[in-house]
């Protein structure tokens, strides 16, 4: 660090998700500066950045709190970074997956993945030709979403039709959304694996009673409206019987998890799974480019997983060092579109 006089800037959006990650910054007298991803303006003319590395902690579910123009944001923020040579953590291509559910089951398809069988549509008139297609129940999911918003479920085909003519489904802020097969998990528990450097941390088994969609495993995580019957946070899990535990995967999906996080060049991230009861097949299902560690770590997983990330960030301002501004034909274009 000696070496870099410039701070770390952490690029966040929530208010409270990243106080943990501060604390331990804030421990180690490292020099960081915060950047409100809600309310930012860069200068696209500079050749230089002002942080030695840019840690981006954006969230797709920024929109729930009135911030989702720094989603989009964020993308042409990434590229800048990149074109003038500043590390960026989770930069462009991962960015472009996280934000982006089509194009993760297309990074899934392209490592040879299960997932549950889906449609892509860009209005909700089509919603009720992919159901046709598909075996009930089903969810509609909106392509930019997070902390399980924007998830509906359908267990028979009127009740699709019914809704699509009332006007009630609402594709997100993109108008895009999936339909797809609603897989109940084996054991009644999804699985997330989270990821740093693009090697396994941890993982945790998240018990649920499928008919909440929000299995967010940090200890604030909240949607800021009105949850439906069954939404819950894991903070409250105790008093409604979730459970949460930490586990090790097979060899096989911690490989294939490995080669998630590499197509989607995300350096930190969590990747969700499940097992299909009927059938006994691993379904990836969604890609975390921003990962909220569990709350309470060291008792649930054996260590501080923030502590990690911190040793990581160091590093990785150690390793880098001014590079020419990239040129236009080589910028980062993400993989999948």
């Amino acid at each position: 660090m000696a070496n870099s006089p410039k701070p770390i800037g952490i690029y966040f959006e929530h208010p409270e998700w990243f106080k943990p990650l501060f604390a331990e910054l804030d421990r180690r007298g490292l020099p960081y500066e915060k950047i409100d991803a809600a309310h930012h303006l860069f200068d696209p003319s500079e050749t230089e950045s002002r942080y030695s590395l840019v840690v981006n902690r954006m969230s797709s579910s920024a929109y729930l709190r009135g911030h989702g123009q720094g989603i989009f944001h964020t993308a042409g923020y990434a590229t800048h970074l990149e074109r003038i040579g500043t590390r960026i953590i989770n930069g462009s291509v991962a960015t472009s997956i996280e934000t982006n559910k089509a194009r993760q089951l297309s990074l899934f398809a392209s490592l040879g993945l299960k997932f549950p069988k889906s449609f892509v549509v860009n209005h909700a008139s089509r919603i009720p030709d992919a159901a046709r297609q598909l075996q009930f129940p089903i969810v509609v999911k909106v392509n930019i979403g997070g902390s399980g918003a924007g998830i509906i479920r359908f267990d028979t085909p009127e009740g699709v039709e019914a809704a699509v003519a009332a006007g009630q489904i609402d594709l997100g802020i993109d108008q895009t959304a999936l339909v797809q097969e609603f897989v109940t998990p084996r054991g009644g528990h999804i699985h997330r694996v989270e990821t740093l450097n693009g090697k396994f941390l941890y993982a945790m088994k998240v018990y649920t009673t499928g008919e909440s969609f929000n299995l967010c495993p940090a200890e604030i995580c909240q949607i800021p409206e009105e949850p439906a019957a069954g939404d819950f946070c894991l903070t409250e899990a105790p008093k409604k019987g979730i459970q949460v535990e930490a586990f090790t995967p097979p060899a096989e999906v911690i490989e294939a998890v490995e080669r998630i996080v590499a197509a989607a060049k995300i350096d930190v991230g969590g990747i969700e799974y499940l097992i299909d009861d009927r059938t006994g097949d691993v379904l990836f299902y969604d890609i975390n480019a921003l990962s909220n560690f569990v709350a309470d770590a060291v008792n649930v997983v054996g260590f501080d997983p923030y502590a990690r990330f911190v040793d990581y960030l160091e590093t990785q301002v150690n390793a880098a060092a001014p590079t020419a501004p990239l040129s236009a034909t080589q910028l980062p274009v993400p993989a999948f579109h």
